[in-house]
């Protein structure tokens, strides 16, 4: 029952997180994939994972150190995810902005600002 708790919660926060996602840019998916990761991948995989091995192995402290390998692993990796996002330099579309007036390119290439 627990398990399927667990599994239920990650697959609905998954679905959420691609909704927030879809559309936006790198920079945005990067967030939101890295918040993912760490707020419902690295807790509820590493728990459902742990949880089924222990069985397994009909052992519970054997669960509890792939739990504890695992978690660490998922939040650094998410982690990672969060800061390339917050740091991720926002690529700008010259055709874009030019078509919305904002810019001016001169013939050498220059872009001023009007």
């Amino acid at each position: 029952m627990a398990i399927g708790v667990a599994l239920t919660v990650l697959v609905v926060g998954l679905m959420f997180a691609s909704g927030l996602s879809r559309g936006k840019t790198a920079k945005r998916k990067y967030i939101v994939g890295g918040t993912t990761i760490i707020l419902i991948i690295a807790p509820f995989f590493s728990w459902a994972v742990s949880v089924l091995y222990a069985i397994s192995q009909e052992e519970g402290f054997a669960g509890v150190a792939l739990m504890m390998l695992l978690f660490p692993i998922f939040f650094l990796i998410g982690l990672v995810t969060l800061l390339t996002g917050v740091f991720k330099k926002e690529s700008v579309n010259k055709s874009i902005l030019k078509k919305e007036g904002t810019i001016k390119s001169t013939i050498d290439g220059n872009i001023n600002p009007k």
